[in-house]
Formats: structure tokens, sequence, C-alpha cells
């Protein structure tokens, strides 16, 4: 089971040593396509788009994980899509040479939850958590 990550999830920030540590068996820089904004939340949202947008290809040996990603990500996959954060669907993933990689689970948020959570553009396509 592949999971796109571009946020706390990714390695180094602060929410892969409880969710992804020790269970990911495999961890690799990749990028999709789609638009990346910094959040009012602390932490980024990213919608359909055409822009690179930078993180990592983590791969779990089976679907067990995505129960508690689904939690952290308010997504409920049988709840209403306006009652959720972040919608989980397949995406096409590429390693850094732009060679296709694999269809992941990856976590997007709508246009208007970004407005609602006043989202900042990330032209560079790479968002990084604050360092306290």
């Amino acid at each position: 089971m592949k999971v796109f990550v571009y946020g706390t999830l990714k390695p180094g920030e602060h929410n892969y040593p409880a969710y992804c540590e020790g269970k990911a068996i495999a961890v690799q820089p990749a990028y999709t396509y789609g638009k990346l904004y910094h959040l009012c939340l602390g932490y980024p949202g990213m919608t359909v788009g055409t822009e690179k947008v930078q993180g990592y290809l983590l791969t779990f040996g089976d679907e067990s994980n995505l129960v508690e990603l689904d939690e952290l990500e308010t997504f409920d996959p049988q709840g209403l899509p306006k009652n959720n954060e972040y919608q989980r669907q397949m995406i096409p993933i590429y390693d850094l040479k732009g060679r296709y990689l694999a269809q992941a689970w990856g976590y997007l948020m709508d246009l208007e939850k970004i407005k609602t959570f006043q989202g900042v553009f990330i032209p560079s396509g790479w968002w990084q958590g604050i360092r306290d």
C-alpha cells in the first residue's frame, strides 16, 4: 500500500514518528501534480492542479495504516465529502527524475476549504513545518 505525503507526515516532520516511522517499509523522495498551500492551521493542503508538489512516497506492508492516517487527515471514507477536511484519492506519483512510480493514496483538499483556512500558495511545491 502506497501513500504520497507532502506535509506533517514527511520524514523529519512532527507526525512522521507517530504514524510512519517503523511502519513504512520504503520511503522515496517523489512528486505529483497539484497545487500546494500553507494553511493558517500550521500544515499544508494540496488541491488538484498542474504544479509539481514535492514529498515522499511511503510504502506500507498493508492497508491497516490507512485507518490511522484517515483519522489524522480527518477523512471518513463513509462520510460526506463536505464533512471531511481532506479527500483521499489515488494519484500518480513520479520519482525526482520524472519517471512514473505508481498510483498512490494522497490527501487532497478542495479549494473552498483552502480558502476557509486562508491558504497561501507555495510556488516551490515544497512545504516545511516550523521547527522549535
